[in-house]
């Protein structure tokens, strides 16, 4: 009899579950019941109510692994909190893994389904998260650039931004300013050159007096559309970020910006200039500022760009190939929207044991710190090995790769992503058509052939 009812009552609630969308709020309603059904929340949101046979004998370990296993790839807690919420806007990262889950069927595992009654997901239910998915993406993120037939895509045509010339001037002069160093021999172009993909392609970046970071410099080209600065998200904007390196004992070792703007200020020429255009003088937000000003003038848009805007000629045959195998490896979840990547926090290493695996051994207690993420910020054990998804944008020329700078070649950064962030097995000719397509993405200005490959 109780399994009488717990079929009639699946079926009530698939229907009701179903039913087409009339209006925002009810597309939402319709895609949090289908979540919820299908126990998707129970292993995808730290505090989900798990059944009664939770606690039993090997289902205990099973469902701890299945929340685990759920949690490290897609934390589902703010989504469910947009669901309710209409006022919330749905985070990119989330539309794009909802959207691959849809399309492929994988979700929830067979296992899971086996021993969770109606949890499988039919495909009325994944037409209706592919309604919201679309919905989403369109209203909040797609590029006013885009060609209508690529609106939906979940990567979009990067956009220039309207600046302050003035400050994009000074800014330009302090970036490339050897005075922001104590020594006066390092800038910010010493690990971020224009010219080699806006990184200075070293495994870990030559600071004052020859001493040398635990983590690989990021590019500074496009990171405005970054959520946040660092790998593990310590600065907020750019301004932030700007304001770290100077004070940083390892990098420029100034012991404050007093002593920047002491020097700064002993330029007579230059301190005039300044102040014409910050009237409150030389401090340290005017000169951060200044800097992120011109740091968002450093866009580059790419032939990819062009294919997105509606140039189906823009690349060839194999590289829209390599773009399709691109999302078809769920690359297009965590590297999204106009920067193709930089929206998200996401564990690195989900299967396997990349850092157990690679070649270069850690033996530097820094690198070690580094190898945690943004656990280095928190301290939450939610947040080891999580880290801020680079852009790949001119990824062709910001080599060595990773955040542990340990790969030189780029078809050897697909095979791994492949190997530790999937369950899938990708061919040789899929890498090489996924890395030619990588290549589309080094922006028109900046086309400098990469000499390791």
């Amino acid at each position: 009899m109780s399994v009488l009812v717990l079929i009639v009552g699946y079926i009530a609630a698939y229907r009701i579950t179903n039913q087409a969308p009339s209006d925002e709020l009810a597309l939402n309603r319709q895609v949090s019941r289908i979540l919820e059904t299908g126990g998707c929340m129970m292993c995808h949101t730290p505090s989900a109510h798990l059944p009664f046979y939770a606690n039993w004998p090997i289902a205990d370990k099973l469902i701890s692994q299945d929340v685990k296993m759920g949690m490290d790839a897609f934390d589902m807690t703010y989504l469910g909190l947009c669901l309710k919420n209409n006022a919330l806007r749905p985070n990119e990262v989330d539309i794009a893994k909802l959207e691959s889950v849809a399309n492929s069927g994988t979700m929830p595992p067979i296992q899971y389904s086996a021993i969770h009654l109606g949890a499988s997901l039919v495909p009325d239910e994944s037409n209706v998260l592919l309604a919201w998915t679309k919905r989403n993406r369109i209203v909040y993120y797609t590029s006013p650039l885009s060609s209508k037939d690529m609106m939906n895509e979940p990567l979009q045509p990067i956009t220039y931004l309207k600046v302050d010339s003035a400050k994009v001037q000074l800014g330009e002069d302090l970036f490339n300013d050897l005075r922001l160093s104590t020594d006066s021999t390092i800038s910010c172009a010493s690990c971020h050159g224009l010219k080699t993909g806006g990184v200075d392609n070293k495994q870990y970046s030559e600071g004052i007096r020859g001493q040398k970071g635990g983590v690989n410099a990021p590019s500074v080209y496009n990171a405005f559309f970054n959520f946040v600065q660092f790998w593990d998200g310590r600065a907020a904007n750019l301004a932030e970020q700007a304001a770290q390196p100077p004070l940083n004992p390892v990098e420029m070792g100034c012991e404050s910006f007093d002593e920047i703007i002491e020097r700064l200020e002993a330029d007579e020429e230059f301190s005039s200039r300044f102040k014409a255009v910050y009237p409150e003088g030389i401090t340290e937000l005017t000169i951060t500022d200044a800097i992120a000003e011109y740091e968002k003038t450093l866009i580059t848009p790419s032939r990819f760009d062009a294919y997105l805007r509606g140039d189906s000629s823009a690349l060839s045959a194999e590289e829209i190939e390599g773009y399709e195998l691109f999302k078809k490896f769920d690359c297009a979840t965590c590297h999204v929207g106009k920067n193709i990547g930089g929206q998200s926090y996401e564990k690195f290493s989900l299967h396997g044991d990349y850092y157990s695996d690679r070649a270069y051994r850690v033996s530097d207690a820094t690198l070690n710190v580094e190898d945690n993420g943004r656990y280095k910020q928190t301290g939450l054990d939610y947040d080891k090995n999580r880290f801020k998804v680079p852009s790949l944008r001119n990824v062709e020329l910001t080599y060595p790769y990773m955040h542990d700078g340990t790969i030189q070649d780029l078809s050897e950064v697909v095979n791994k992503m492949v190997l530790y962030q999937t369950v899938k097995k990708i061919r040789f000719s899929d890498t090489e058509k996924i890395t030619k397509f990588l290549y589309t993405l080094t922006g028109d200005s900046i086309a400098i052939k990469n000499p390791a490959e």
